[in-house]
């Protein structure tokens, strides 16, 4: 059985304008102890699908579909199941620690509230030796349970924000750019820590990032949105460097490699912006902002076809143009086929 399984999501936000699509019919499973990462640029769905797994949307959140966790339908838990499963089942790693710890009160009462509410056998001095136990975990000092989190710094706060999350043992991590804001030298150690966590606990993990080369390095597979939906999906290392959709390969190259001249000397880009949610393009929705776009590209209804062992994309050039003709030409054959 998946640890999740996320069966043809679909999140439509009601505004003043109207209803808004923010994630189109998403169908995404996670195994026990496995890691996905998810990618796109902002406004894609990504942080939608982070908090509508553990039913934290607003109330102008309509969700159809079905978010089955150990099997169970987070949709239709009632509220006393849903509390059980929120921390001590599944955690998340919010974005931005300054904005998601409590700026009056001391980092060990936050760690510990959790604790005392999912466990009310514990007793408030057991709740504080786990606390000490967890800032250990992630690199922080005891002392630092007595701190605010104004006292912190930012990768302080971010590792508080991972302790917190642990606190209750789940089996699965939503981590939503626990990077963002932090150097990269900070980045790289609470990456580092996050993976090891998994790794030795045996957790499942959903990261989500804009940054392929990020996810490459921390997950074993690699799903990628573009106006609401999965566009890519494959083995991550795949997908950063061989991607099989225009736009997972535009995400890549967004990061320039140290020591490789292609980059360094020709720079890519990507022309335009995400498309609006209540204005999405027909056909392939990244169509406008192709460069290898065909006639059916705006036209054809897009889903994801076989693109290779393990790996699936939301393109027509995934599709053999006759029975007997291999499938797969990556994006980078057929942009340089243009040239010619």
């Amino acid at each position: 059985m998946s640890l999740l399984d996320l069966r043809d999501l679909t999140v439509t936000y009601t505004t003043e304008g109207g209803p808004v699509p923010a994630v189109r019919g998403v169908n995404l499973s996670l195994e026990p102890g496995q890691t996905l990462g998810l990618a796109g640029e902002s406004g894609c769905g990504k942080s939608t699908i982070a908090i509508s797994i553990l039913r934290l949307l607003p109330s102008s959140a309509k969700v159809t579909g079905q978010i089955l966790f150990n099997g169970d339908d987070v949709l239709t838990m009632n509220w006393g199941r849903l509390r059980a499963v929120r921390w001590a089942g599944a955690s998340i790693v919010f974005q931005g620690a300054l904005h998601s710890l409590n700026p009056v009160r001391k980092i060990g009462g936050q760690i510990a509230e959790p604790i005392l509410l999912h466990d009310t056998g514990v007793s408030k001095e057991a709740a504080s030796r786990r606390v000490v136990e967890l800032l250990s975990q992630v690199g922080l000092p005891a002392a630092r349970a007595d701190s605010y989190p104004h006292e912190m710094s930012g990768g302080q706060k971010q590792r508080v924000m991972i302790a917190m999350a642990l606190a209750c043992e789940p089996n699965l991590i939503i981590a939503d750019e626990p990077t963002t804001a932090l150097d990269v030298m900070i980045q790289a150690q609470v990456l580092n820590l996050i993976a090891g966590l998994v790794r030795d606990r045996g957790i499942g993990m959903i990261m989500i990032s804009h940054d392929l080369s990020v996810l490459s390095a921390t997950c074993q597979r690699l799903a990628v949105m573009y106006a609401g939906r999965i566009v890519e999906e494959g083995p991550a290392h795949d997908v950063f460097t061989d991607a099989r959709h225009p736009y997972a390969e535009a995400l890549a190259w967004a990061f320039p490699i140290i020591g490789d001249t292609r980059t360094r000397m020709s720079p890519r880009g990507l022309p335009g912006d995400p498309p609006d949610p209540a204005a999405v393009p027909s056909g392939c929705s990244f169509h406008p902002r192709c460069a290898v776009v065909r006639p059916e590209c705006a036209t054809k209804e897009m889903e994801l076809w076989p693109a290779g062992d393990g790996r699936l994309a939301a393109c027509v050039r995934v599709l053999p143009a006759s029975e007997d003709e291999p499938a797969v030409r990556s994006v980078k054959e057929e942009a340089g086929s243009h040239e010619r």
